[in-house]
């Protein structure tokens, strides 16, 4: 199959890519600049040069499938960044697409879309979207699950895929930030790190796109998740292990941590601070809420199933070289 992937510099992107290389598939992806055309090709794919707000059928060329992977994820930027990345960008996507004549497009997008401030539990693909969510990633994320769900037609079967709490080999996310943290001495659990959470492995997302390509109800949205339920607090130490690394037992709890996170936009949005704040109302948010979900449709539908299980990814996640070891060469 022909793929075109957007966000192949990335986590996800990079990991689909990789994945459908290895597969037999002719893969190209969205590329940014030179740096991104190394990434790209040292996967194996074809660097594609334009990006979300320049997409043209001329790059889509003659895909078949669509993985759209690229947003703008940050929790500070720009007032406009989200939308014209999350919105704007996938509506370029799937005008591209369409008029190139691809004929599946999966959407990676997020258990955020969901969001406005409440735990979710059980939470599952007939809850409401929160396209006027409080927090722009959320908001921005689930207005482009309604684009993508009104595109879909008979020429062009659009299928969104809602992974929570990715992780895994590979991540450029969460184990940079807990590393920064630990160094400097800033890392604080919210509530102790009680919150329960559904989570998804990058190895389970990339299996379900690999069936969101020929099977899924066109126009529908699928949670994808890890077996079992854990606490933040297991998680993120359990990640931070696996970098050699110990998390201090402070807290705060969860109002203290809204009220901070308030306090931080306000304050770097007043003074125009080029550095990102040390808490944002939605990292305090999703730190501290119950995300319990369900992804029995895409079981059911797909014929879904975890690859890899918690335990098995937490162990076999990258380790740190003793010291004196030597790099092989």
């Amino acid at each position: 199959m022909r793929i075109f992937i957007t966000g192949a510099s990335g986590f996800v992107g990079g990991a689909a890519a990789k994945h459908f290389v290895a597969q037999g598939h002719d893969v190209r992806a969205m590329s940014r600049s030179e740096k991104s055309d190394a990434v790209i090709g040292s996967l194996g794919a074809t660097p594609v040069r334009c990006d979300l707000e320049n997409v043209t059928a001329a790059h889509i060329g003659d895909a078949e499938a669509i993985v759209h992977s690229a947003a703008f994820v940050e929790q500070w930027g720009p007032k406009d960044a989200w939308f014209r990345f999350n919105v704007l960008g996938t509506r370029a996507m799937l005008e591209a697409a369409s008029q190139a004549g691809a004929k599946r497009f999966v959407h990676i997008s997020t258990e955020s879309v969901l969001w406005r401030g409440q735990s979710l539990n059980g939470a599952d693909e007939t809850y409401p979207l929160a396209p006027n969510s409080p927090y722009p990633y959320a908001a921005t994320k689930a207005q482009a699950e309604m684009i993508v769900k009104a595109a879909n037609s008979e020429t062009l079967k659009t299928i969104i895929l809602r992974p929570r709490f990715i992780w895994g080999p590979g991540d450029t996310t969460l184990v940079p930030a807990i590393e920064a943290m630990a160094k400097s001495g800033q890392w604080m659990w919210i509530n102790h790190g009680r919150a329960m959470t559904s989570t998804t492995h990058v190895a389970n997302l990339i299996h379900a796109i690999e069936l969101a390509l020929t099977k899924g109800d066109p126009g529908e949205a699928y949670f994808v998740l890890d077996d079992g339920v854990r606490s933040m607090h297991e998680m993120i130490s359990g990640i931070a292990a696996s970098r050699g690394i110990t998390l201090p037992e402070k807290s705060i709890p969860a109002w203290l941590a809204d009220a901070i996170g308030g306090a931080c936009e306000a304050a770097w949005g007043t003074f125009g601070l080029k550095s990102d704040p040390p808490l944002t109302r939605f990292s305090a948010m999703i730190m501290s809420r119950d995300s319990v979900l369900s992804d029995d449709k895409i079981r059911t539908e797909m014929g879904y199933r975890p690859v890899i299980s918690v335990e098995d990814g937490l162990a076999a996640l990258p380790r740190p070289l003793a010291p004196g070891t030597a790099i092989p060469t």
